[in-house]
């Protein structure tokens, strides 16, 4: 199985070529059998009716008139003679036999009523028959001559060599007359009409067949591309629902089903926006209430908690509306995009250092990039105090790495970093681990462009953090 074509395409088109060759190969066997029985039977007929008129001929002939007409008739293969005697035994019985005696019910037929015929299929290497030549002269030489190849390659003769078939026909007169016909090896040629005829319609039904593996299986390439669209940006154009009924059905079921996850995906937000808007009123009445408390520490710690309540309100939201993809795609200019990142966290201490350079803009979201590429250098700064941002960049792709000399993460640990609300670090101190949703939030960013985020450990120490992006 390890040899047959991985996609559906190319297997229908290996099916429908073997199919077509072995129909062909079957369709040529069959005709050559046919081919080959016509002219055998076509050139035992002729035989017969050459016979035939030679018996009537040298009928009606005087004996003088008749060794004239004899020597005319007697030429290779075909040898005549007038000469009295018996037939040779046959060379065998079976199927020679049932020939012979198909070949003298034939040439009975030509002949008519009242002609006593007997026919026999002899070995031409045997003693010589009453006036026929032994097997070292002239005429054994000359047994490819008009009756030797397609004419007198007999129904009696197919794949023979050395056979001779012999008939004897009594005259009016109770002459003996003995015809003597070597049956030369039948060597039936390729039909090269034939073969160019199903040459061109193996060709042509294989191209046809061709397109309609090409026509059937579009679709699915369709709906394939339809499907890494959706998952990339929920808001992509619908599918065309023209076509065949199949298709049409699959089509208008794909459009519907992303018709209902872009409605979840708006109800999830407006819910989770609604109760971020509600929650501000409580959280403000518990920090006025807060300030009120006599101890000092107690105080600190009521208002801590719900500053922190605040930042994961506001981070949940900010990760719905970072995959929920509303946002229109334009041209980025990734290295002012960087350079603004560069410039704000600079403002509060971070040190940021940029290599390389984009060479065009990057067509995306330009807000949802920016937020992707402020949670990893941000984290950089946190975890290593200072990132370094390498941008490297050709005509297939847009590559961004975010690198920092912090302490890295455990090797088992560096894809479930990207699980929400999933921290490293144990306290749920904003300043130390945050919400545990920038990962989510940027790889969620990456995919929804059509590209990956990938975490690896320095062998110098540290963290790199690589962003591939597809132009």
């Amino acid at each position: 199985m390890r040899f047959l074509p991985r996609s559906l395409y190319g297997r229908l088109v290996l099916v429908l070529l073997v199919g077509l060759a072995v129909a062909q190969l079957f369709s040529l066997a069959i005709h050559m059998s046919e081919r080959g029985a016509l002219l055998q039977q076509a050139s035992g007929r002729q035989l017969a009716q050459r016979i035939a008129d030679a018996v009537r001929l040298l009928d009606a002939a005087d004996p003088a008139g008749r060794r004239q007409i004899v020597r005319v008739l007697s030429a290779a293969p075909l040898r005549v003679s007038l000469e009295r005697g018996r037939l040779a035994e046959p060379a065998s019985a079976g199927a020679e036999a049932a020939e012979a005696a198909e070949f003298g019910a034939l040439l009975r037929a030509f002949l008519g009523e009242g002609w006593p015929v007997e026919t026999i299929i002899a070995d031409s290497s045997a003693a010589p028959l009453p006036g026929r030549h032994g097997p070292g002269d002239g005429f054994r030489s000359r047994m490819h001559g008009p009756m030797g190849g397609s004419e007198g390659g007999g129904m009696m003769a197919s794949g023979r060599s050395g056979f001779s078939l012999v008939a004897q026909v009594r005259l009016t007169d109770s002459t003996l007359v003995t015809f003597d016909a070597r049956q030369a090896q039948w060597s039936e040629g390729w039909p090269l009409r034939m073969l160019l005829s199903l040459a061109v319609l193996l060709v042509a039904v294989l191209a046809l067949s061709l397109l309609a593996v090409h026509w059937a299986t579009k679709p699915l390439q369709t709906l394939a591309n339809a499907a890494d669209a959706l998952g990339r940006n929920i808001a992509s154009p619908p599918m065309d629902e023209r076509g065949p009924i199949e298709v049409t059905r699959a089509a208008r079921a794909f459009n519907t089903m992303q018709l209902r996850l872009a409605a979840y995906l708006r109800e999830r937000t407006s819910v989770l926006a609604a109760m971020s808007h509600d929650l501000k009123t409580p959280v403000t009445r518990l920090k006025l209430r807060a300030e009120l408390l006599v101890d000092p520490a107690l105080r600190v710690k009521f208002t801590r908690d719900l500053e922190d309540l605040e930042v994961m309100v506001a981070a949940t939201l900010d990760f719905l509306q970072g995959t929920a993809g509303a946002e229109p795609a334009q041209p980025v200019d990734m290295d002012a995009l960087l350079a603004s990142l560069q410039a704000d966290l600079s403002e509060v201490g971070g040190e940021v250092r940029i290599e390389g350079h984009s060479t065009q803009p990057f067509t995306g979201q330009p807000a949802a990039l920016k937020r992707c590429l402020r949670n990893l250098v941000e984290n950089a700064v946190k975890y290593g105090r200072a990132a370094e941002v390498a941008v490297d960049d050709n005509a297939q792709r847009l590559q961004i790495e975010v690198r920092d000399r912090g302490p890295g993460i455990p090797r088992d640990d560096l894809e479930r970093v990207f699980e929400p609300f999933l921290r490293l670090e144990a306290s749920r101190n904003r300043n130390t681990g945050g919400t545990g949703l920038g990962l989510t939030i940027a790889r969620s960013i990456a995919h929804a462009h059509g590209g990956e985020l990938r975490l690896e450990n320095r062998d110098e120490g540290g963290l790199v953090a690589r962003l591939r992006l597809p132009r």
